[in-house]
């Protein structure tokens, strides 16, 4: 292996290691938050890459877990967060056609189409929940990101609660690929984000470090 690739995969997993010392684990995260709110108003689902010609199996797990949780009534709304980041695709438009295409009404699936960054997500689907008057807000995800998430969410966007996907519940569902309408989603003119950003760049901004804080919009 690389030695780049193998520095890169031990900081991964240390990182991964310290969040999981420090947050609770999927199950009590997803059983406190159902206790505070048993029906959320909104769950902010951060956006996978697209790689046409079909959704791959990160984006495929976060859409059928967020359908889920609407089908089962604990959420109103989904709000597929994500820009085109690494191929010409916005990802959260993307996300709604699949989720639409799983059977949730295509008004309850809202589109944020800024965020670049994982941090970016939760934050500008917070932003665009509350301009919606929504006020009982989630994260859904898998446990991974929601761990590398969680201090970020309780420093930055208070009362936003977590439903991660719970695996045992997710190999139980259908893992069917509906066939959606891609091609007309296609950006005429797209830079992907490693053109666009160094590597020091793009880790400030998995940090939160683009956002501003400030701006009231």
């Amino acid at each position: 292996m690389h030695k780049k690739l193998i520095v890169g995969s031990l900081a991964t997993i240390l990182l991964f290691s310290y969040c999981s010392l420090f947050t609770p684990s999927a199950s009590k995260m997803y059983k406190r938050s159902l206790k505070k709110h048993p029906q959320y108003d909104a769950v902010i689902v951060p956006g996978v890459p697209f790689k046409e010609p079909q959704w791959d199996k990160p984006m495929l797990m976060r859409v059928i877990w967020a359908v889920h949780l609407y089908k089962r009534g604990l959420t109103k709304n989904i709000i597929m967060s994500g820009s085109a980041v690494y191929t010409p695709y916005v990802e959260a438009k993307i996300m709604k056609q699949y989720a639409v295409a799983l059977g949730v009404p295509e008004e309850h699936v809202l589109v944020e189409d800024k965020a670049e960054h994982s941090t970016e997500n939760v934050w500008y689907g917070y932003k665009l929940a509350k301009s919606k008057g929504f006020n009982s807000i989630a994260l859904s995800s898998d446990i991974f990101q929601t761990k590398l998430l969680y201090r970020f969410c309780k420093k930055r966007t208070k009362g936003v609660e977590f439903l991660p996907s719970m695996f045992d519940t997710l190999r139980t569902l259908s893992h069917d690929t509906p066939p959606i309408e891609f091609k007309h989603l296609k950006l005429d003119t797209f830079v992907a984000l490693p053109n666009r950003e160094s590597k020091w760049q793009r880790f400030r901004g998995t940090q939160g470090k683009h956002i501003n804080f400030k701006d009231t919009n």
